[in-house]
């Protein structure tokens, strides 16, 4: 019985006169749903086509060259490593069997042809299961880079972004997806995801995922890894991908042919999403395109999150609101982990009229008194080494501390000498560094309301509205006579600040970088409550701010989402010259979304906190210099817009322009370096 003719499509590939005798290219044949890679060659006047990867390690062969010996013999060689084969045939010379397959060619009036067989439809692979689950578990962001080692992966989130169900943002540097992905998860409370391929992309993330997960963020890392079949010897870019993610992520797992992959993604989510941690999947090259089994389900979150809303024993919970009623001078502190929850907290500081003190990571939970939008009344601003003398001022002056949601770490210096209320979701987070003397378990909002219950009408708490409005006085006559300092060596940091303070949206999501800058931001941006403010905390890693911003940035496009509390709301980063320079390639991310991130970078060329610190320290001031292109140029090149600030006049101007601009636009502002 005949065998049913092969039906072929043919493609147009060249002119018959583009590709001269002897000489190879590689041509791509759009299919629709997938581009398949064609080596075209032209030897001994004719032409043909070969499969455009070689069998051995996947060398393009359209990247090789064709080389004739003297008995007329020609072999097409291989760019990658050596190996030669007939440019007609596929066939290797010697009698081996790893020839390269071969299509159909015609050579018409037209031009030259190949005849490729009709598409099948796409066999669902479980890499789709896998992206398919992390959109019913709420990923809604992939940050990455696409490359020779994820790309089943990668086409299978590619679909998915395609169906509208997932964006994909492609950055410059891995180690800024990390960081976006990180601010991200800090921002929403939920996990995205970032992409690479094995070895070097892999490794480059790093530094974004501790971040994540000493601040303890969210976050799925997705990793490319070289064929199974190559694991050991130690393959191009092949790195012990599981130990180099033990320590910093939670859950790190290889993706394997008898893995059951749809709940492996509901794990990893799951881990990432419960205990606020980074999540790591590797993916073998040759695993991610396995056909998926035809009655593979996504995994899904149903069942599998249970109500978080913990409440504190009886005991603990009398003992605590005992304490309440008997203190005359309480202090609320909040940290970033009452972001979540700030409504009850507020309503308790109401009954009792006592100051809110935030950490730095906690900045703008509370609205500072009298600032935009008329503030709170009893929001006293940051505590400790990026804050104002008010928070200081208050916690030495009272007689109970009440924590939410915060670490005790140094950097806030929030008194042990004080008694002490702690609330924490977190239980190895009570009493971490030093014994409280009442540490509540419960979810925060929930042992605020129980607590304001508890005390209503029955407490000896004081007034303190007045005494904070007479503290913020005296801190605004202090900032108004630094605000006059000027040395002629460039704009102060309270000035920009200070024009700031007039101009960023109240419902703005400020992402700020490391350095002078940020402790100058604690100091003198005051908060209207609304906003949020995103930094790196506990790693405190120069380099956040910009990418932070992007994963701002991708927050508010996700439609629908957390009730709707980031869309369409204004982004704004805050980096110095040393920061922006460990990512300034993203700007054209940026450009190339039309990210609506307004920048104000404070420029010393110089890394100011440093300096500071060999000064402090009594060394020498050294190597803390930077040479700068003129950076706001840089970003009018890249298709953004630049304004640079040299004086104080100027500020209101170009911040104004900035934030109206449509698109990516940086505020370069020429600083002093020593008024800070």
């Amino acid at each position: 019985m005949a065998e049913t003719p092969v039906r072929l499509t043919w493609h147009k590939v060249a002119e018959s006169g583009d590709l001269p005798e002897g000489r190879v290219k590689t041509v791509a044949i759009d299919l629709g749903d997938s581009v398949t890679q064609i080596c075209l060659t032209h030897s001994g006047g004719q032409y043909a086509a070969l499969d455009n990867a070689c069998p051995h390690q996947g060398g393009p062969l359209g990247e090789g060259s064709i080389e004739c010996a003297d008995d007329g013999s020609c072999y097409l060689r291989c760019p990658w490593h050596g190996w030669d084969f007939d440019p007609i045939t596929g066939k290797p010379p010697g009698g081996y069997d790893d020839g390269v397959p071969t299509y159909p060619v015609e050579v018409r009036d037209d031009g030259v042809y190949v005849g490729l067989e009709s598409e099948a439809t796409h066999v669902r692979t479980v890499t789709d299961v896998m992206a398919e689950t992390m959109v019913a578990w709420g990923v809604t962001h992939v940050f990455g880079m696409v490359g020779h080692s994820n790309l089943g992966l990668a086409d299978a989130i590619r679909r998915r972004c395609e169906a509208g169900e997932m964006s994909y943002i492609g950055v410059r540097h891995e180690g800024a997806a990390a960081f976006a992905a990180s601010a991200f998860g800090k921002l929403t409370g939920e996990p995205a995801a970032c992409l690479t391929i094995a070895g070097p992309g892999a490794t480059n993330l790093l530094t974004g995922l501790w971040d994540a997960r000493v601040d303890r963020s969210p976050v799925l890392a997705l990793t490319g890894q070289v064929n199974q079949q190559v694991f050991g010897p130690g393959a191009f870019q092949e790195l012990p991908l599981k130990e180099a993610f033990s320590a910093v992520a939670g859950f790190s797992h290889l993706c394997l042919p008898g893995s059951n992959h749809a709940e492996l993604m509901s794990l990893a989510l799951k881990h990432a999403r419960v205990n606020r941690e980074v999540s790591h999947i590797i993916f073998p090259d040759d695993v991610q395109t396995i056909p998926a089994p035809g009655d593979a389900e996504p995994g899904t979150p149903d069942g599998r999150l249970a109500d978080v809303r913990i409440t504190p024993s009886s005991d603990v919970l009398d003992g605590a609101a005992a304490m309440l009623r008997e203190s005359q001078r309480p202090v609320i502190i909040v940290g970033h982990g009452a972001r979540f929850e700030m409504d009850a907290i507020l309503a308790l500081a109401d009954e009792l009229k006592c100051p809110v003190l935030t950490t730095f990571k906690g900045k703008g939970l509370v609205a500072d008194m009298g600032g935009a939008g008329g503030g709170h009344p009893l929001g006293c601003g940051v505590l400790g080494r990026s804050g104002t003398p008010i928070a200081s001022w208050f916690m030495n002056e009272s007689d109970l501390l009440l924590v939410f949601g915060a670490s005790f770490s140094n950097h806030t210096g929030i008194t042990s000498k004080k008694p002490t209320i702690q609330v924490d979701l977190d239980r190895m987070t009570l009493g971490k560094f030093h014994g409280v003397d009442m540490p509540v378990w419960g979810e925060l909002g929930v042992t605020a309301r129980l607590l304001h219950d508890a005390v209503r009408g029955k407490h000896a708490s004081r007034d303190h509205t007045d005494e904070v409005a007479k503290r913020w006085a005296i801190w605004r006559e202090e900032k108004a006579s630094r605000l006059r300092d000027d040395r002629g060596k460039g704009v102060s940091s309270i000035a920009v600040f200070d024009a700031m303070n007039r101009l960023i949206p109240s419902n703005a999501i400020i992402a700020v970088d490391v350095g002078n800058n940020t402790y100058s931001f604690g100091r003198y941006f005051e908060a209207s409550g609304e906003q949020a403010v995103l930094m790196s905390g506990y790693l405190g890693s120069i380099g956040f701010g910009y990418p932070a911003a992007i994963g701002a940035w991708a927050a508010t496009q996700a439609r629908g989402k957390w009730g709707g509390r980031f869309e369409g709301r204004p982004v704004v980063a805050v980096t110095g010259d040393g920061g922006f320079g460990q990512y300034p390639w993203e700007v054209n991310t940026a450009v190339l979304h039309r990210m609506n991130i307004t920048h104000v970078l404070l420029n010393n060329n110089e890394l100011g906190k440093i300096s500071k610190e060999q000064r402090a320290g009594g060394w020498e001031v050294w190597q803390t210099g930077l040479s700068n292109p003129g950076i706001a140029d840089y970003v009018n090149a890249c298709g953004g817009l630049g304004i640079r600030v040299e004086d104080r006049a100027g500020l209101d101007r170009a911040i104004a322009a900035a934030l109206a601009h449509d698109g990516p636009a940086t505020v370069e502002v020429m600083t002093d370096a020593d008024l800070i």
